[in-house]
């Protein structure tokens, strides 16, 4: 299968490469947690065309660009609802386009997703499955609705997250 991509999506992930390959693949990490303020994707994410992957490219660069938006001293843990919903409704839009192009792809966490999507439950999906204590939820949250939901359609379901790139310093890979 071939996987096309628009020129300005590619200049984009390039562009985003750079500093990654300028750092001597350095990655700082605290508790077990890379850490940092310049979010790096892993070179495969230019060149590895397989739909599940590219997916969760498309995660990762929605959640970072949102961390990155909320800024801090270390966005690498910054964390919100919105932005995890985000980057979730993204994950799932690219995995759909992908599957609309060949119904013979499959990937059990993707696929469950893209129903928990139709049904109309990501934003309740996302506040349970990943939501903190600090995070404010948007009103209008079906929370009974998705309990039942869930019962029915997510037994024994366990959430994923898979993050194509890692945190670092900007300074560290500028040398400063």
């Amino acid at each position: 299968m071939t996987v096309t991509y628009a020129v300005d999506m590619r200049i984009f992930v390039v562009l985003l490469l750079l500093p990654l390959f300028a750092s001597a693949g350095e990655v700082y990490t605290r508790d077990g947690v890379t850490d940092g303020d310049t979010f790096y994707l892993v070179p495969s994410a230019v060149t590895n065309d397989d739909p599940v992957f590219q997916s969760w490219v498309t995660y990762s660069l929605m959640r970072s660009t949102c961390q990155l938006a909320i800024g801090g001293d270390n966005p690498a843990r910054a964390s919100s609802f919105d932005c995890e919903f985000t980057a979730r409704q993204a994950l799932v839009n690219a995995w759909e386009e992908k599957y609309a192009i060949n119904q013979d792809i499959t990937n059990d966490y993707l696929d469950t997703l893209s129903i928990v999507n139709q049904a109309g439950f990501l934003a309740e999906y996302t506040a349970h499955y990943f939501g903190r204590k600090n995070w404010q939820l948007p009103p209008g949250l079906r929370v009974d609705a998705f309990r039942e939901w869930r019962r029915e359609h997510l037994r024994r379901h366990r959430p994923r997250t898979q993050i194509t790139g890692s945190w670092n310093y900007a300074a560290a890979v500028d040398g400063h």
